[in-house]
């Protein structure tokens, strides 16, 4: 996640999963799981989630790709300061809230829904390489938290802080940190993950195959403009025929002229492609 500071944009690679606070004795420490997540081993009055907008459930994995967009979305139960952060694949932690921009502060309202960047705010969330596995990590604390040891603001600007950890577990180590001072049942923790993909290249779409041009006439022609490939065009037209339940009978092929037969029961076809001036000569004949 890169800042661009003269387009306010934070460069992200995100995706979903939710990580629920886990039960323990009532005054052990904070613990991080095995993913390096900073978890609250205590029941918490503090419920806090986390969710992008292509996964309102926070139970999946969406993909993005670079130069897409992305909000992400946090709610608490009750009234906290939440503080979200973002790992990318490469081990870069970047904090996206709180922030210096309109609309950065970090206070919620109990059942309240956030948006970052909600309407109106000039900066945009922007994905970016590196390709793989994001993570977003909020904490939510009854009272603020210090984060003087992990990240830091250029004074008097609007900017997004310069963290200094490095990695998930460096991150998890420095939040477990922070959060000791303050009462264990007021902070919890939640995660969402999504996945940067390489954009697809469209798939070219291939020529629609023609419907029975020629009804119930026993002898029908038509010209057509010059195709690249003369045997896909007769091909197309020899599809119709066998969906009528004719079957080929012979196949002749010339350099500008293709020619074929087909029977069904009793009933014979003759179908002739080729060239003729600027254009190709599809002619049909049915006994």
């Amino acid at each position: 996640m890169n800042p661009f500071p003269s387009l306010p944009k934070l460069a992200l690679g995100l995706s979903v999963a939710l990580v629920v606070g886990l039960g323990g004795p009532a005054h052990a420490a904070p613990k991080i799981s095995a993913q390096s997540i900073i978890v609250n081993p205590v029941p918490t009055t503090v419920d806090v989630k986390v969710w992008t907008d292509r996964d309102s459930s926070g139970t999946r994995t969406p993909s993005y790709s670079p130069g897409e967009r992305i909000r992400l979305y946090a709610s608490v139960s009750q009234d906290a300061y939440v503080y979200l952060f973002n790992v990318d694949p490469g081990g870069q932690v970047d904090l996206i809230l709180p922030n210096k921009y309109q609309g950065g502060a970090n206070f919620l309202k109990a059942n309240s829904v956030k948006v970052f960047p909600a309407a109106g705010d000039p900066f945009t969330f922007d994905i970016a390489a590196p390709y793989g596995l994001n993570k977003v990590l909020a904490l939510a604390s009854k009272t603020p938290l210090n984060l003087d040891q992990i990240a830091t603001f250029k004074s008097g600007q609007n900017s997004f802080a310069d963290v200094n950890v490095k990695g998930q577990q460096g991150l998890a180590q420095a939040l477990s940190i922070v959060v000791t001072p303050v009462p264990q049942n007021t902070w919890d923790s939640a995660t969402a993950f999504y996945q940067v993909v390489a954009r697809r290249a469209a798939v070219p779409a291939l020529p629609a195959q023609p419907v029975n041009p020629w009804g119930n006439a026993r002898k029908w022609q038509v010209v057509v403009s010059v195709p690249s490939d003369l045997r896909a065009l007769h091909d197309s037209y020899a599809a119709r025929l066998k969906a009528e339940g004719y079957v080929q009978t012979k196949l002749k092929i010339k350099n500008n002229e293709i020619e074929s037969e087909y029977r069904r029961g009793n009933d014979e076809a003759e179908l002739e492609v080729k060239r003729k001036g600027n254009g190709v000569e599809i002619k049909l004949e049915r006994d």
